[in-house]
C-alpha cells in the first residue's frame, strides 16, 4: 500500500478517534447538564409539592377560622342581646329605684333642658303646670316664681329666679334649702357632671328640721336644768356652810376651854363630825362640777415635794391615833418645782393618802416620787401610795374608780365614805393628761399610782440650799422600820456621808460597845422595847456626846425640857430634805445658843388695830368673835353690805372680812361701792364666802375684794390674814397670835 494512502488513512482513523473522544466528551458534558437540570427538576417538584401541600392546608385553616368567624359572631350577637337585655334591666331597676326613694330626682342636659325626672319631683308641679321632657331649667324656675310655691323670703319674683340662675351657675354648687307654701322643707343638691349634665336632687328636710328644733329645744331645757342643779348646789352649799360654820368653828373654840375627858370627846366629835359633813359636800360639789365639764385647772409654779409634806402632816394626827407611821420617799435627784395646778394636786394626794390611811389598821403608809426628764424641761412624774392595810378582792379592783363606789366586804363595811374620791382623783389626774393605776392584795395592802406629764419650773435638781459644806462624815440611823432605814440612808449618802444602820436601840448600843465612832446619829423615837429617847439618855449616861436627831411623828412626844436635857435635835417625821440638810449644816458647825432679847413694849398711845367684819348671820358673828378675842384689835360687825359700807366710811378699818349673801346689799356690791369711794387708799378686803362652786372666786375677786375664805371658817386662817395685814402704826399682833 502506497505510503500516501497509509497516511490518509492514520488521519481519518486519527480524526475519527479525535471526533470520538469529542464526542464521549460531549456526551458527559451533556449527561451532566442533563443530570443537574433533572436534579434542578427534582428540586423544583418537590418545592411545589410542598407549595401545593402547604396552600391546601392554609385552604384548610381558612375553612377552619371561616367557621370559628361564624361561630364567634354568632356568639358575639348573643352577648350583645344579653348586654342589651341586662343594660335595659339595670336601667329598669335604676329608674325603679329612683322612683322608690322618698327625694325628687331630675337630669337636665348641656343646655339645661330636662332629660329625665322621677315621679317625686314631677309631682312638686301637680296641679300647677304639666313638666315633661325638653323643658328647660329656666322655664321649671319661672313657674315656681310666677306661681309663688316656695317661701321667695320677701324677694321679687325675677330676682329670686335670677338669684337661683347664677346659683347653677357656679362649680361646685351650694346647696340651698327652700320652704314651699305648705310649709315644707326641701334642701336642693345639684352638681354637674363629667358629660356637661346638671344632676338635681330635692331632699324633703321637713322631719330633720322638725328634730333639730326638738333636740334644740331639750337643749335648751336640759342647758336650763342644768344651770337650775348649779343654783341649786351653790345654794345648798352656802345654805349648808353657813350653819356648818357655827357648828364647826364652836366646836374648835370648845376645844381650846378647860373641858373634862367626856367633855373634851364631845366637842372632838362635833368638830371631827362637822369636818367630815365638809368633806362630802365637798366631793358632791367636785363630782357635779366634773360631770357638767365645768372644773378647770389653774397650773402654776409650786413645790410638789412641800405639797406632799403638807398633805402628809395634814394626816399625821389620823395615823397617830392608829399608831401609823407616814413616810415620803422623795427622789434624790428630782426637782422639787413644777407646773401644775397645786389645789388639785393636793386633792388627790390628800384623797389617795387620806384612803391609806383609813383602810391602814397597822404598820405604814409610804408616799413615793419619783420622775424621769422628758423634752423641753418636762417630766413624768410618779407619784405612789403605799399601805400595809386590808387590801382590795382581785374581782373588785375594777370597781374602785367607779362613780359611788366603795367596795363592800366584811373587812371595810365599818369604814365610812360616798364612794366619790376615787372617782374625782381619777377624773382629776385625766385632765392633767395622766393615767392612775392600782395594785393590791387582799391582807396584805395596796399601792395607788399615778403618773402626770408636768414642766419643771427650775433649770436644773437643786436640793441642797446655799451654805457652808456638811463636814459630817459618819452617820448612824436606828429604825427597826426598813423602809425607813433605806429612805435616810439614800438621804445621807446624798451629802457625803458613811451610813451604819441599826433595827432597834439594842444594835446601836451594841455599835458602840465595838468601838464605832459615829459623827451623828439619827434615831426614829417610837421603837419596840426601848424608844429613842431612852436610848439617847443611855449614851449621855455612858459619856457619848455626839449629835442626836430624834424624829417623830408626834411633835408632843417630847417636851423641850427632857430634848434639852438630853441634848438632842427634834424633827418631825416626815422631814423635808431642806430641813435635813440645814439640820445637818447647823450640827457641822455647832455655835452657842444666845437668848433673844426681849421685844420691846408697844409704845405709848399706839391704837390697836381696826378691823372691820361684815356678816349679817349672829352666830357666824358669835363664832368670828370667839376666834380673834386673844388679839389687841377693835373689831366691829356690820349686818349687811350697805352697813358695811357706811362703817367703812366711819371706822376706817385697816382689813376688812366680808360676807358674799347679805340682805340689802350682798358682799360684792358692798365692795364695789367701797373701791368706787376710795381716793388714794386701799383697804384690804377679804371674802368670807360659803359658796363653792366653780367660778364663784373668779367673780369675787373681779368684785375688788383682795382674799377669800371658803366657810367653816378656820381660826389660824382668820389670824394668819389679821397678822398679814396689820399696819406699822398700830400695835403688834404676834404675841396674841402665838
Amino acid at each position: 500500500m502506497p505510503t500516501g494512502t497509509r497516511n490518509t488513512i492514520a488521519d481519518k482513523l486519527a480524526q475519527e478517534r479525535r471526533a470520538r473522544l469529542a464526542a464521549e466528551r460531549l456526551l458527559d458534558q451533556k449527561k451532566r447538564e442533563l443530570f443537574t437540570a433533572n436534579q434542578k427538576l427534582a428540586l423544583h417538584a418537590r418545592a411545589l409539592s410542598d407549595q401545593i401541600v402547604e396552600q391546601r392546608h392554609g385552604l384548610t385553616r381558612a375553612l377552619t377560622e371561616a367557621a370559628s368567624l361564624k361561630g364567634e359572631n354568632h356568639r358575639v350577637m348573643d352577648d350583645l342581646a344579653r348586654a342589651n337585655s341586662v343594660a335595659m334591666i339595670a336601667q329598669r331597676r335604676l329608674w325603679d329605684a329612683l322612683e322608690t326613694i322618698p327625694d325628687g330626682f331630675a337630669v337636665y342636659d348641656a343646655d339645661l333642658r330636662l332629660v329625665a325626672a322621677n315621679k317625686v319631683y314631677l309631682d312638686f308641679f301637680e296641679g300647677e303646670v304639666a313638666i315633661a321632657a325638653g323643658v328647660t331649667y329656666d322655664s321649671v324656675l319661672n313657674i315656681v316664681a310666677k306661681h309663688r310655691m316656695v317661701d321667695l323670703d320677701g324677694r321679687d319674683p325675677a330676682d329670686w329666679h335670677h338669684d337661683m340662675i347664677a346659683r347653677i351657675r357656679r362649680n361646685p354648687i351650694e346647696p340651698i334649702t327652700i320652704i314651699t307654701r305648705k310649709g315644707a322643707h326641701i334642701r336642693l343638691i345639684d352638681r354637674w357632671g363629667e358629660g356637661g349634665d346638671l344632676v338635681c336632687i330635692a331632699q324633703d328636710i321637713s322631719t330633720h328640721v322638725s328634730r333639730e328644733a326638738e333636740l334644740e329645744e331639750a337643749r335648751e331645757k336640759a342647758e336650763s336644768a342644768n344651770r337650775a342643779k348649779s343654783a341649786f348646789l351653790a345654794n345648798m352649799s352656802h345654805e349648808i356652810r353657813t350653819p356648818m360654820n357655827g357648828v364647826v368653828g364652836m366646836a374648835e373654840l370648845l376645844t381650846e376651854t378647860e373641858l373634862t375627858e367626856d367633855q373634851r370627846l364631845y366637842a372632838e366629835t362635833i368638830r371631827s363630825s362637822g369636818e367630815a359633813l365638809l368633806t362630802i359636800i365637798n366631793d358632791v360639789l367636785d363630782y357635779s362640777k366634773i360631770e357638767a365639764e365645768r372644773l378647770k385647772l389653774y397650773p402654776e409654779i409650786f413645790d410638789l415635794e412641800r405639797c406632799v409634806h403638807e398633805v402628809t402632816m395634814l394626816l399625821q394626827p389620823s395615823a397617830r391615833d392608829k399608831k401609823l407611821r407616814l413616810l415620803v420617799d422623795y427622789d434624790m435627784f428630782l426637782p422639787t418645782r413644777f407646773v401644775a395646778d397645786p389645789g388639785r394636786i393636793r386633792q388627790i394626794l390628800t384623797n389617795l393618802l387620806g384612803n391609806a390611811v383609813k383602810f391602814t389598821l397597822s404598820g405604814h403608809v409610804l408616799t413615793r416620787v419619783v420622775g424621769i426628764e422628758r423634752k423641753q424641761n418636762n417630766y413624768e412624774l410618779h407619784i405612789t401610795v403605799e399601805d400595809t392595810g386590808i387590801g382590795i378582792n382581785p374581782e373588785q379592783i375594777d370597781h374602785v374608780f367607779g362613780e359611788f363606789n366603795q367596795v363592800e366586804s366584811e373587812t371595810n363595811r365599818k369604814f365610812e365614805g360616798t364612794g366619790l374620791g376615787l372617782a374625782i382623783t381619777k377624773q382629776l389626774i385625766e385632765m392633767m393628761g395622766g393615767e392612775i393605776w392600782v395594785d393590791s392584795e387582799l391582807g396584805r395592802g395596796s399601792c395607788f399610782g399615778f403618773k402626770i406629764l408636768v414642766p419643771a419650773a427650775e433649770p436644773a435638781p437643786h436640793v441642797s440650799t446655799p451654805g457652808p459644806p456638811i463636814t459630817l462624815r459618819a452617820a448612824l440611823v436606828v429604825d427597826d422600820l426598813m423602809v425607813n432605814r433605806v429612805i435616810l440612808e439614800r438621804q445621807l449618802e446624798t451629802y457625803g456621808l458613811k451610813v451604819t444602820l441599826c433595827r432597834n436601840a439594842q444594835e446601836a448600843l451594841t455599835a458602840f460597845d465595838r468601838g464605832a465612832t459615829f459623827d451623828i446619829m439619827l434615831s426614829d423615837f417610837r421603837m419596840p422595847d426601848m424608844d429613842g429617847l431612852h436610848l439617847c439618855q443611855t449614851l449621855r449616861q455612858r459619856g457619848v456626846k455626839i449629835p442626836v436627831v430624834l424624829l417623830s411623828s408626834d411633835p408632843d412626844a417630847i417636851t423641850p425640857e427632857e430634848a434639852r436635857a438630853a441634848q438632842i435635835e427634834c424633827l418631825e417625821k416626815p422631814v423635808l430634805r431642806s430641813h435635813l440638810f440645814r439640820t445637818l449644816q447647823n450640827l457641822s458647825y455647832p455655835v452657842a445658843r444666845t437668848v433673844p432679847p426681849p421685844a420691846p413694849p408697844p409704845p405709848v398711845g399706839q391704837r390697836k388695830m381696826r378691823i372691820l367684819a361684815a356678816e349679817d348671820n349672829r352666830t357666824n358673828q358669835l363664832v368670828f368673835g370667839k376666834m380673834v378675842k386673844d388679839l389687841p384689835i377693835d373689831l366691829v360687825f356690820a349686818n349687811n353690805g350697805l352697813e358695811a359700807v357706811e362703817k367703812w366710811q366711819s371706822f376706817q378699818p385697816d382689813l376688812i372680812f366680808m360676807d358674799i349673801s347679805m340682805p340689802e346689799m350682798d358682799g360684792k356690791e358692798a365692795t364695789r361701792r367701797i373701791r368706787s369711794l376710795e381716793s388714794g387708799s386701799h383697804v384690804p378686803i377679804c371674802a368670807l364666802t360659803a359658796h363653792a362652786m366653780d367660778g364663784d372666786s373668779e367673780g369675787i375677786l373681779a368684785s375688788g375684794m383682795d382674799y377669800y375664805l371658803t366657810k367653816p371658817l378656820r381660826k389660824t386662817a382668820i389670824i394668819d390674814h389679821i397678822v398679814a395685814n396689820c399696819p406699822p402704826t398700830a400695835q403688834s399682833l404676834q404675841d396674841g397670835a402665838a
